[in-house]
């Protein structure tokens, strides 16, 4: 079975952050916990997050144009690096409020009521969060997979604040409120941190990882017979898209034909291996490689 598109998942994940955001600010403010004020604030940036992937796999799947002649993907490294930073914005807002709590501390009205809140939201975005995890990973969208982290970290802080909430309750011990609050924020702040990297790295033009490019290289040397060498291998990541491109050394006599029908070969068996691979390889004549570059070594796949 198909996976929904991303589109639709995104849309998914936008009302019921604003249904679970709408429920935590009303229990929030009619209780006075600012655990569950915080997590209503963390939940108004989910939102946020889920509009950004919403538009994010809209621009980014539209095909190359006249301005962007390699696509729109970037822009999903773009939005999730946005997500970081609200995050960021998010984390330090709550340890303010939290500290402000530590020293006026107050009792919690009603918690039963904002425990039910917390565990009815947890449940709601787990469910939608793994949805739009699974989609993330199968379509390698940086905002969807953002996204996903987003909801998903929702679920462990609404059912730590839900825990809190029966502890204070039972105990009275109020300052358990703006702790967990603050516990909230550094969790939050240290998955924004390890998002950061895998968002923004990508607008740096770094390479594929080590895997990715090992499996490549593995291709490209099954067809070592067909050819003489490879260098200048280079790779990058542009959203859910990888660019792949190196010069092939052919023997002077193989005909264009033959050239293009082995490039073809290579680029399909890429394609299985990666999600959206956009593959350019230079022919280049072995009388050429020794005219032009007589000292030139190649990179892999020199031919014993």
């Amino acid at each position: 079975m198909s996976s929904p598109r991303p589109a639709k998942i995104a849309a998914l994940s936008i009302l019921s952050n604003s249904f679970v955001f709408l429920m935590k600010l009303i229990v929030g403010v009619i209780s006075g916990s600012v655990a569950v004020i915080s997590e209503a604030i963390h939940t108004s940036l989910d939102l946020m997050a889920s509009i950004i992937a919403f538009f994010s796999v809209r621009i980014s799947s539209k095909p190359p144009d006249r301005e962007h002649p390699y696509g729109h993907g970037k822009f999903e490294n773009v939005a999730g690096t946005i997500e970081t930073l609200l995050i960021f914005v998010a984390g330090i807002w709550i340890i303010y409020e939290s500290v402000q709590k530590i020293f006026e501390p107050a009792p919690i009205k009603m918690p039963m009521i904002a425990v039910a809140a917390m565990l009815l939201g947890a449940t709601i975005n787990f469910v939608v969060g793994r949805k739009v995890q699974h989609v993330g990973e199968e379509y390698r969208s940086v905002a969807m997979s953002s996204n996903a982290l987003h909801l998903l970290t929702d679920v462990y802080a609404s059912i730590g604040v839900a825990v809190s909430l029966v502890i204070v309750s039972l105990t009275n011990f109020y300052i358990l409120d703006p702790l967990i609050g603050i516990g909230i924020a550094l969790y939050i702040m240290k998955e924004a941190y390890d998002l950061g990297k895998k968002s923004f790295l990508p607008l740096l033009d770094t390479r594929l990882s080590k895997e990715e490019e090992e499996r490549v290289h593995q291709i490209i040397s099954a067809y070592k017979d067909e050819y003489i060498e490879y260098h200048d291998f280079r790779s990058r990541r542009s959203g859910s898209e990888e660019y792949i491109d190196f010069h092939l050394v052919v023997p002077s006599h193989m005909n264009v034909e033959t050239a293009h029908d082995l490039c073809d070969r290579i680029e399909k068996d890429i394609k299985k291996v990666l999600h959206s691979p956009k593959i350019f390889i230079h022919i280049e004549p072995e009388h050429e490689r020794l005219l032009y570059h007589p000292s030139k070594k190649s990179e892999r796949g020199k031919k014993e």
